[in-house]
């Protein structure tokens, strides 16, 4: 299962990805999660330990390797390189496992937009693809926020799309982008979780202004996500309420995946 994390900045996809990939690593399935992120802040959200978050660097922003794999520098636009690097070896080499979770960052293209051609561009499409012939493992996708990465169409591989929303007309709208620009590459299975559900009234509202897509359910508010990330731990371990509602989402989930 190949699932990727969406949403307006600040709903809490990089929240929801970690709880997600700590309930399918403590039941038992190989979980690949990987940030996305231009600021990445997966790692933290699942409490890696320092020395372990050491150890990891965002892919794109790796100089040396993109001139390895590619025969050309980070940001050099034009020219000739190797468009299909290999790239086979970097899920293991360059991930760190953490409580059954193995985290990979990504890092994104800073210079360019949905034309962009450059090594790190080839570099990261490449990988991507790589990642989806993987087997055996659940890879979960923590996209940065807004829609840019689908009009580069860097997640059209994927088998579903979560897209994470508040109960907000904002939050909402910025969906129906989402669902507008993954219908245009093909990619139509899109479930939505709400997050920071106070009350009955804004799971209501999601309900019944959701734009056409099933809602998996229901992050509750809770003043402990902050407190957890003041600690430093993960919300998994700290706010049972997202714990709960997160082993109910993923089991909701994969129940859909099953049927279609």
């Amino acid at each position: 299962m190949k699932i990727a994390i969406t949403g307006k900045g600040g709903v809490g996809k990089t929240t929801l990805t970690a709880l997600i990939a700590q309930v399918c690593a403590d039941q038992g399935h190989e979980v690949l999660a990987v940030d996305a992120d231009p600021s990445p802040c997966l790692a933290g959200a699942l409490g890696f330990p320092d020395e372990l978050r050491a150890r990891l660097a965002p892919i794109a922003e790796m100089d040396d390797l993109i001139l390895e794999r590619t025969g050309a520098k980070k940001g050099q636009i034009g020219g000739f390189f190797t468009i299909n690097p290999r790239v086979d070896d970097i899920p293991e080499r360059f991930s760190v496992l953490h409580r059954g979770v193995r985290l990979l960052e990504m890092g994104s293209v800073e210079t360019g937009g949905s034309g962009c051609i450059c090594p790190e561009a080839a570099m990261l499409k490449t990988l991507f693809t790589n990642l989806m012939f993987r087997k055996d493992e659940i890879l979960l996708l923590d996209m940065y926020a807004g829609v840019e990465h689908l009009g580069r169409a860097t997640v059209d591989f994927v088998d579903a799309m979560l897209i994470v929303v508040e109960p907000t007309r904002r939050s909402l709208g910025t969906a129906l982008q989402i669902k507008k620009l993954a219908n245009d590459i093909g990619l139509n299975r899109l479930y939505l979780v709400g997050n920071k559900v106070r009350n009955e009234d804004e799971s209501a509202f999601l309900k019944a202004e959701t734009p056409g897509m099933p809602i998996l359910g229901f992050l509750p508010a809770d003043l402990a996500v902050q407190e957890a990330d003041r600690l430093g731990i993960p919300v998994y371990d700290h706010v049972q309420s997202l714990r709960v509602s997160a082993e109910n989402i993923t089991a909701q989930l994969m129940k859909m995946e099953r049927d279609q």
